[in-house]
């Protein structure tokens, strides 16, 4: 019997090897592999660049916008869907081979609460449960989902341990290409760039649920779908970013780069009137200036929650909900950031509704 015991130890030992060998051959042909990369003058095709690109490092399906309930009762909301390449190699057929992430994000900015609700959720894509599907939006993780409907409504249904919300999204504008016809520059070089667009001025409607009631809502939002396979500037710290659906029917969008010693290493924006009109702004055009800031109580970061954002000409105010929005998501996808609901200003009158989204405030972002 102890001569059988030995030879199963034996037998057992040699099998673990072969295993280690073959992970350690998958892990160096995997650290071999290459993403696809992001180059000038690549055209946009959809509805195939609705869907998931597993080819490029990360993605992200990000919408924020405001609602209303039938109290006239104002609230920000958040959904976001990441997908993340791995270092295992496409080529591994285990279906269990985690080559693709799926992370999801969502929030709630009520005011009577006076802080942000938020969840998240992570999960390695495969077997129905988690995934981004190519050819056109269909995110899902387990029970959360955000698709894209045949006629081109977006669907989204989000059941969170604080809240939930079942929400319709409506396109009423075209696809805003940003950048040079959806090459986005993010750095000096050229090669620190991603895939970008934004449908703006989505027209929403459904019920959210706050304190176990469901509250019917309406109000607008606004989509981007970004891609890349490249990292930040490694000079940057993060990055500040705005968009707002200002009530004339225009479109607005700007973001800077920040470097460790919080200069400037890139910025951009871009403004689509309402007869589909657009101005961009070149780094130099833009810039975001400070007017308030927030201590967070709970990461202790200082964040400028109030922000005066100057394109060309034009300058705007960002004043938020309120101040303690900021998302910890260090449980997923590893960054802490303020994801904040802001009114808009321009010459003390309020224009519109939109989201500031500041990063690195913490620490440095890392990609």
């Amino acid at each position: 019997m102890q001569k059988k015991d030995n030879k199963s130890c034996v037998l057992m030992a040699a099998i673990l090897a072969m295993l280690l060998l073959a992970t350690l051959h998958s892990q160096s042909q995997a650290g071999n592999q290459e993403y696809a990369s992001v180059v000038s003058g690549h055209v946009l095709e959809f509805p195939r660049d609705y869907g998931a690109h597993p080819d490029f490092r990360i993605e992200w399906w990000y919408v924020t916008g405001w609602l209303e309930t039938a109290e006239k009762k104002a609230l920000g909301f958040q959904v976001t869907f990441f997908r993340t390449a791995t270092r295992h190699h496409s080529n591994n057929p285990s279906r269990f081979a985690p080559q693709q992430l799926i992370i999801a994000h969502a929030a709630l900015s009520d005011p009577e609460l006076g802080r942000l609700v938020y969840d998240e959720k992570t999960a390695r894509a495969g077997f129905d449960m988690a995934y981004a599907r190519e050819g056109n939006t269909d995110v899902k993780l387990d029970d959360w989902y955000f698709r894209r409907e045949p006629d081109g409504r977006y669907l989204t249904e989000i059941q969170a341990k604080e809240f939930g919300f079942q929400l319709l999204l409506k396109p009423t504008q075209a696809i805003m290409l940003q950048g040079e016809r959806g090459f986005s520059r993010k750095g000096p070089n050229i090669e620190q760039a991603s895939y970008y667009y934004s449908e703006p001025h989505l027209d929403v409607s459904g019920t959210v649920t706050l304190q176990n009631k469901p509250l019917v809502v309406q109000g607008r939002a606004w989509l981007d779908h970004e891609w890349s396979s490249e990292i930040l500037d490694p000079r940057a710290d993060g990055w500040d970013w705005m968009s707002a659906n200002l009530d004339d029917g225009s479109a607005l969008m700007a973001f800077r780069i920040r470097g460790k010693d919080n200069s400037k290493l890139w910025a951009y924006g871009t403004r689509r009137d309402s007869t589909g009109q657009i101005a961009q702004f070149s780094a130099d055009q833009v810039e975001f200036i400070p007017e308030r800031t927030w201590n967070s109580p709970h990461t202790k970061a200082v964040y400028p929650v109030e922000m005066r954002v100057r394109t060309g000409e034009t300058e705007w105010r960002l004043v938020p909900l309120f101040d303690d929005q900021e998302l910890d998501s260090r449980g997923s996808a590893g960054a802490v950031y303020w994801e904040g609901a802001v009114t808009v200003f321009q010459n003390e009158q309020n224009v519109g509704r939109g989201y500031l989204e500041l990063t690195g405030y913490v620490q440095p972002l890392d990609l």
